[in-house]
Order: C-alpha cells, then structure tokens, then sequence
C-alpha cells in the first residue's frame, strides 16, 4: 500500500480549513499534515513538515501574500497548489511564475480538488477550466494587441501611482480621456483594476 499524499491547507479562513479538513478527510489516500492561516506560517510549516502538496489560497491578509508564500515554498522543492476563488489574468500568471504546480478555483467539485491534490504529488499540472481559458487567451495575445503610445504613457503614470486627475495634468488631457484610455488598456491586458493592468505590464515588460 502507498503512503497518502500529505498536504498542508493555506487559507487565513478557519471556516474554510475546517470544510477542507472534514472533506479530505473523506479520501483515505490523502491527508491533511497541518495547517496555516498566514503566508509567513505556510513557509514554516512547510520547511518543518515537508508535506507533498502546499493547498495555497491568494489572499492571505496582513504580511506576504499566497502568491510571496508560493515562491519561497516552491523554491524549497515542495509542490504548491493554488485553491483560490481569484482567476483575474494578473493573479494566475503571478501564481504560476512564482512555481505553483496547479491553479483551481473553490468552485470546483470535490472530485476535481482530490484529483488534482494527486496530480500535484506527481509533479502533473492541473488547472481549472475557465483558468486555463485564460492562459491561452495568454498566450494567443502574448504578440498583441498592443498598446498605443499613449496608453503606454498613461500606463507608465498608473506604476508611478497617479491618480486620474494627476495623470490628466501630467499629459495635458482632460479627466474623461484618461478613462477612456483606461477602458482600453483594461481590455487589452486582461483586467479590472489598477494594480492588475501594472503588474500584466511589468510581467510583460511593457514598462520602463
């Protein structure tokens, strides 16, 4: 008989550890090693516990986040698995620069969490199906659209974090012109927020 794949649970929600905990429970091949309720306690844990999968949320509140947390535990060898209700283009391409092994929603059934929890101990690579409609939306856009020059200056502005009204006096165009222009940029990375469209364009090296 093999031994179970041993995880430990990511998420700052005790509610959410405890689902997770009662419903892995039900897998006699999985187990849960430990949990974390913070990114700084993930890293800890998973050096003194060196489970096979990190199940990892995003969103960790207060100090580093899921995606910091991925990258010093992926660096160690061990493989992480993002389980997050997040899927904007900014949050899965960070995640899986930082070296997570999987990216699935909450959303998903029971039945696709165990299968990609074992995927994950064998170093497979499991993403939900809208995350992956992403990625090769990614991919397909990764010569295009571009940006204007303009969007690129309002957007070189946005990552020196002016607000509209700044970036308006900055390039001498009216309020209404920047959200225009923002709409646009929005649209062509992939996004809807700010920080979103600065990291796609930091990740992409549209940026200075």
């Amino acid at each position: 008989m093999t031994d179970p794949v041993r995880i430990l649970l990511c998420d700052d929600h005790a509610v959410v550890r405890a689902g997770l905990l009662a419903l892995i429970g039900s897998e006699p091949d999985i187990e849960v090693a430990g949990e974390a309720g913070s990114g700084e306690e993930a890293v800890a844990a998973a050096a003194k516990l060196k489970p096979d999968v990190v199940l990892m949320d995003l969103q960790l509140g207060p100090g580093i986040d899921g995606v910091e947390a991925t990258r010093r535990i992926a660096a160690t060898g061990v493989r992480v698995l993002v389980l997050t209700t997040y899927d904007t283009d900014a949050d899965i391409t960070r995640a899986i620069a930082a070296g997570a092994t999987g990216y699935l929603l909450k959303a998903e059934r029971p039945e696709e969490l165990f299968a990609a929890i074992r995927a994950a101990s064998e170093g497979r690579t499991t993403l939900s199906p809208p995350v992956a409609s992403r990625v090769m939306n990614q991919l397909r856009g990764a010569s295009g659209p571009t940006l204007t020059p303009r969007e690129l200056d309002i957007l070189a502005q946005l990552a020196n974090g002016l607000g509209n009204r700044e970036i308006a006096r900055a390039l001498f165009i009216s309020e209404a012109t920047v959200k225009t222009h923002l709409g646009r940029i929005y649209d062509k990375l992939g996004v809807d927020t700010r920080a979103g469209a600065v990291s796609v364009a930091k990740e992409r090296r549209l940026l200075p």
